[in-house]
């Protein structure tokens, strides 16, 4: 006879619980603290944050991603990368050290974590957004890579060492015994190393492959699989032990991206960021493209056409050529030229006369109402009346509206075959075969990088007065970063051509404006 046991629970009773008390339970998640600036992102944030924040956060690290990736592909030195990156992550990204904050508060201060939140969450959002390609991701990783190195270095001393300190990496020590009876190869396989850091200084045995950068310049001695690692050679092993645990966080994150399509809140988002990975998309408002007391007018814009970008260029002379433009096109030229300061009344004076082959009835019915309403001078919405429609950026230009048979706007890096690009470069007065050729790499389909084959060419047409600014000093390297908007050409083109100075002359008497 089977005894039976009455403290049993009966399986059909045992979820005490209702599905709905459990369904829509308050998840309690452990509140994070970040001890240290680096961080490996090992675990993904929890807490809350506004949808605002989501986007922001994301936006701000996607600038600094991209200003990496475009100096890598301007075969800027590390010195030159670090120089040129460290006034946009003090803007974009800042990471406070430790020794920042006030002794009594340490890592704890609150300035200190909210900036290592945003640098967490920004980095787990921008992973989502990359996810879902394995070209995506691997560019992701490299260049996120590229700013923890860059970090890294700039990293105190006794706080990178805690850091690391405090990484679960799987190094095994070498034993005094080993060393010893490892001496000589050591020293000849390691470069540059003194006897004291042979005997004194601390050695790591780890896989050969998880230093491929130190195996491939010949600076560590390998044995049986494992690569003998100096001390000093840390940074290589953190950076690789970095890069590995990214590609495994990419790789899940990959598989867990489908769950996310049923949210319609954050996959337009994501969406708009990974879109924005080839060009990083830049809002400007007119006051930030706009030159105050500069010589803006309908009959100005002949001769300010000689700043425009490729882009503009094109519409301006295909405009002049054919007196007239199809609606893209007139729509991205009159919020270009609107940005640049052009009044709603010269620009309806400029389009007038630019299309001389209407006559006045044809104008007003056809062409005058979209002009006053891409300056918000009719139609729309009332918190849309007043403003118009904002400037096209390059991700815009690129990514909407390819043009068609016979229309002119869009971007002639990406729009053009790479002859045709080249014969209007030409027309515009760059003949450099170095730039040129640059140029068609930049444009390849393997390739893409369009943004940097504007910017090389506008590095061109300004190496004089880029390198007079350099060397006095007067532009700061926030303003020198990668252009992503074609009124932040003109703006950079005209202040650069002008000695960094807006004149416009009135009855003898000029007032400038410094950048």
């Amino acid at each position: 006879m089977i005894k039976q046991d009455f403290n049993r629970i009966d399986p059909k009773r045992r979820n005490i619980v209702a599905h709905k008390k459990k369904q829509f339970a308050e998840p309690a998640y452990e509140k994070q603290e970040y001890p240290h600036r680096l961080n490996l992102y090992e675990i993904p944030p929890t807490a809350d944050i506004t949808l605002e924040d989501f986007e922001k956060w994301a936006i701000d690290r996607l600038r600094i991603l991209a200003e990496l990736e475009a100096c890598s592909f301007r075969n800027k030195t590390p010195s030159e990368t670090a120089e040129h990156i460290k006034p946009l992550l003090v803007k974009y990204l800042p990471l406070s050290p430790n020794s920042s904050a006030p002794s009594s508060v340490g890592w704890r201060d609150p300035k200190l974590q909210k900036e290592r939140q945003k640098d967490h969450y920004s980095h787990f959002i921008l992973r989502l957004a990359f996810s879902s390609t394995e070209d995506l991701r691997r560019r992701f990783a490299r260049i996120e890579t590229a700013l923890f190195k860059l970090r890294f270095q700039t990293d105190d001393t006794r706080e990178r060492q805690d850091f690391v300190r405090s990484l679960d990496f799987d190094w095994e020590t070498v034993s005094e015994e080993e060393k010893r009876a490892l001496a000589t190869n050591l020293r000849s396989a390691t470069p540059g190393l003194k006897k004291e850091e042979l005997e004194e200084g601390g050695w790591f045995k780890v896989d050969f492959e998880t230093v491929p950068e130190l195996v491939e310049q010949r600076r560590v001695f390998l044995k049986a699989g494992k690569a003998y690692v100096p001390v000093r050679e840390q940074m290589s092993m953190v950076l690789a032990g970095f890069t590995e645990r990214l590609d495994k966080g990419l790789e899940l994150t990959s598989r867990a991206l489908p769950r996310l399509d049923e949210d319609d809140r954050l996959t337009p988002i994501l969406t708009h960021l990974s879109k924005n990975f080839a060009t990083p998309d830049a809002h400007i408002s007119d006051s930030d493209s706009s030159l105050p007391g500069a010589p803006i007018n309908a009959l100005s814009i002949d001769a300010l056409s000689q700043h425009f970008p490729l882009c503009m260029r094109n519409l301006h002379l295909t405009l002049r050529k054919n007196d007239h433009l199809k609606h893209f096109g007139r729509l991205q030229y009159t919020l270009f030229l609107k940005g640049i300061g052009l009044s709603l009344e010269d620009s309806l004076v400029f389009w007038r006369a630019s299309f001389k082959k209407k006559t006045d009835d044809e104008f007003n019915k056809e062409y005058k109402y979209n002009v006053r309403h891409s300056y918000g001078d009719v139609g729309g919405d009332a918190t849309r009346r007043g403003r118009g429609y904002s400037p096209f950026s390059c991700q815009k230009i690129l990514t909407e509206h390819p043009p068609g048979s016979n229309e002119a706007h869009g971007c002639p890096y990406r729009h053009f075959s790479p002859d045709n690009l080249v014969a209007l470069l030409q027309a515009t007065g760059v003949n450099d075969r170095d730039v040129l050729r640059g140029v068609r790499e930049d444009v390849a389909d393997d390739k893409k990088r369009y943004h940097i084959a504007c910017n090389r060419v506008f590095e061109y047409a300004h190496k004089a007065e880029l390198r007079r600014v350099k060397e006095e000093g007067t532009w700061p390297a926030s303003e020198l970063d990668t252009i992503v908007h074609p009124n932040t050409y003109f703006k950079r083109s005209y202040l650069l051509k002008n000695g960094g100075k807006v004149g416009v002359e009135e009855s003898g008497r000029g007032d400038e404006m410094e950048m």
